[in-house]
């Protein structure tokens, strides 16, 4: 049962994150789409990490440096799902892509559905998860 309550606090959490984004984008006074970009790194950021531990299970080894390079990248996905809105908001000032309230939306959208894959990972890494095969 405590298993399944962390499963419903995962989605509720990456719910809220998309939330925060896509208001960042559909809200009368920012109405750009630029910002939902960002799920692209949403979709990213998990795979070099799934990748390792595959490889480290079937290898029979701790990972080593695969493992410590696809940290790397993981990294290199959400240092540029951070920077994006970032860059968009502070184009020239003449003319911004989007404005700075979408800027950070999509930043506490970010920050919320990170936490959720972090928790999404620590939940199905322990032994007794019963979807273990992540």
């Amino acid at each position: 049962m405590k298993f399944l309550l962390r499963l419903v606090v995962l989605a509720f959490g990456g719910s809220i994150g998309m939330t925060l984004v896509t208001l960042g984008c559909a809200l009368p006074e920012y109405d750009k789409w630029w910002p939902l970009f960002v799920v692209l790194f949403y979709l990213l950021a998990p795979v070099p990490t799934l990748v390792a531990r595959r490889y480290a299970e079937d290898s029979g080894g701790s990972g080593g440096p695969c493992l410590e390079l696809s940290i790397f990248i993981t990294m290199g996905f959400i240092i540029s799902a951070f920077a994006l809105p970032i860059v968009l908001a502070r184009s020239p000032a003449d003319h911004p892509v989007i404005q700075w309230g979408a800027c950070y939306l999509t930043l506490a959208g970010n920050v919320v559905v990170f936490l959720t894959l972090l928790g999404f990972f620590l939940t199905f890494d322990q032994e007794d998860a019963v979807y273990s095969m992540w």
